[in-house]
């Protein structure tokens, strides 16, 4: 059968997503400090809504005061958060999009500055400053990400993803580079994923059956190896807790960075196991319609639009319009993005990313 990026996609929990077009989790540093969604987030998010993406995520947001990752990132650690959220999460469903947030810790990667303490580690890292948790610790941080799930549901989100990529905290667990723990949660690969698989137990324990729940992973940077991410990937899928897989490959078409993968894609690593009931999704510089098809043609269930999405809040639309679409050459200037949606905190966070934003 052939696939179409408007086809209806039923996950396992039973809700179901309008197209294959998911808008990637992404850091805007555009909340109010203290967690609270602003008026500017709420914006940039629900245009991307009314933009036709048949999931918005939101950007990661942390689970505990300790583990914030950016100035004005968006939190969901205490009850204050919810009010923002239900406003949130209404506004996304009322256009017939799943409103779902990705749950995050930094970590190591937490800015002293920020969290007025020293970050938190699997083990010491002397790079980041950051200090080894402590067992009980390590039990404080999966009781605080199933309470963010818990009030994840009830402001009214379809669902969470975890964030188990890019070297925050689930991922300096997997990582045998960063994590040098000689207890349950160290050591080998099945003692270093033990957390990740608590919290997916544990989250669809109290969410229930009928609520969303995926797990962000990344294979590549940060200590993470191939293998090991896939043999990840395969137990989520035999223990059957899980709705999708979200697996950011930087970029889509490129081969492995370690060599002694290389003799497959990055892509066709992923897209060879066996996903059973849960979809399968993935991230990186996925920017024209030609892009998008050959991923989902690649065996993809849908895709994770981050870039072409900043710069286009309809972009699904415009791919499923023209076969020939391809995003915006940046640079772009301040006021192009704005008119996407953007607001000056977020243009002055993509001023970190090389050519994205024309100089004045």
């Amino acid at each position: 059968m052939t696939k179409k990026l408007t086809d209806n996609l039923l996950f396992k929990c039973g809700v179901i997503m309008k197209n294959r077009f998911m808008l990637a989790p992404m850091t805007n540093s555009q909340s109010l400090e203290n967690g609270v969604l602003s008026e500017e987030e709420y914006q940039w998010l629900t245009m991307r809504a009314q933009g036709q993406f048949g999931l918005v995520m939101t950007c990661a947001s942390h689970v505990h005061e300790n583990g914030k990752g950016f100035p004005g990132q968006l939190g969901i650690f205490s009850d204050n958060h919810i009010e923002g959220h239900q406003r949130l999460s209404s506004e996304i469903k009322k256009y017939g999009s799943l409103a779902v947030i990705q749950l995050h810790h930094a970590g190591m990667r937490s800015p002293k500055e920020l969290i007025r303490q020293s970050p938190l580690c699997p083990s010491e890292n002397i790079k980041f400053g950051a200090r080894e948790m402590s067992p009980d610790e390590i039990i404080e941080l999966r009781k605080a990400f199933v309470d963010a799930a818990l009030r994840a549901k009830k402001s009214g989100y379809d669902g969470v993803e975890i964030h188990g990529a890019h070297g925050y905290i689930i991922s300096q667990f997997l990582s045998s580079e960063i994590n040098k723990r000689d207890d349950d949660y160290g050591g080998n690969l099945y003692n270093r994923s033990r957390l990740l698989f608590e919290l997916v137990e544990a989250i669809r324990k109290e969410c229930g059956d009928e609520f969303l729940l995926g797990v962000r992973l990344s294979p590549e940077r940060f200590g993470m190896d191939i293998n090991e991410i896939k043999e990840v990937c395969q137990q989520l899928v035999e223990e059957n807790k899980i709705d999708f897989l979200d697996i950011s490959l930087w970029d889509v078409f490129k081969d492995a960075e370690d060599e002694k993968y290389r003799y497959k894609s990055l892509l066709r690593h992923f897209t060879e196991l066996d996903y059973k009931k849960v979809l399968f999704t993935v991230a990186g510089k996925i920017r024209t319609a030609e892009d998008v098809k050959n991923v989902i043609n690649a065996g993809v269930d849908f895709v994770s639009v981050g870039r072409s999405g900043i710069l286009h809040h309809d972009f699904p639309i415009k791919v499923c319009e023209d076969s020939n679409f391809k995003s915006a050459q940046t640079p772009v200037s301040e006021e192009y993005l704005i008119g996407q949606g953007l607001s000056p905190k977020f243009i002055q966070y993509m001023r970190k990313w090389p050519s994205f934003v024309k100089e004045a």
